[in-house]
């Protein structure tokens, strides 16, 4: 029996197991292929604040409490603030786990229900149009080709990227 010389050395048993990728390099399948979800906390205006990754086959939900913890805002007087008053989220977040988290932290949920939920009252439709600033920060920062395409092979790296993005954007 003979045997090759490997110029690499073999991966840990967690990569192995996880299809070769390190569990926190923030890739997974999807439908759409191999990819990665920006989960992105912004302020009221649009801007980008804190940004989060996961594989592209999480689902939003999982997100929102560490976007919570992280990323807190300055004020014109006293300490900068961490927790919104208000969360405008699209119809992922509708579950109860998420609107427990909030209700447990004082914060307002604007989150429509879904088609097999109970309607809620109290839903604020002007409140939830400006959401669509969050789609154009999307479409903001997918113009710098290599947020969009991921030339990034490690996700540190990735995340770089994207908080230069978001500098630039605040400039």
């Amino acid at each position: 029996m003979s045997y090759a010389l490997i110029s690499t050395p073999p991966a840990p048993a967690e990569q192995a197991l996880s299809g070769g990728e390190a569990p926190d390099e923030a890739l997974g399948r999807s439908r759409g292929g191999f990819s990665t979800k920006i989960h992105v906390r912004a302020e009221g205006h649009g801007k980008p604040v804190t940004f989060h990754l996961t594989g592209g086959e999480r689902h939003d939900s999982t997100a929102l409490a560490v976007l919570l913890d992280t990323g807190a805002l300055r004020r014109k007087r006293g300490r900068p603030r961490l927790r919104p008053r208000r969360v405008a989220g699209d119809k992922a977040f509708a579950g109860q786990p998420s609107r427990t988290h909030l209700r447990s932290r004082g914060i307002g949920a604007v989150i429509p229900t879904k088609s097999n939920q109970p309607r809620r009252h109290g839903f604020d439709r002007e409140a939830y149009r400006a959401r669509n600033r969050v789609e154009r920060l999307f479409n903001r920062l997918k113009q710098f080709r290599r947020i969009a395409t991921r030339y990034e092979k490690r996700a540190q790296n990735y995340l770089a990227m994207l908080h230069i993005a978001a500098i630039t954007l605040w400039l």
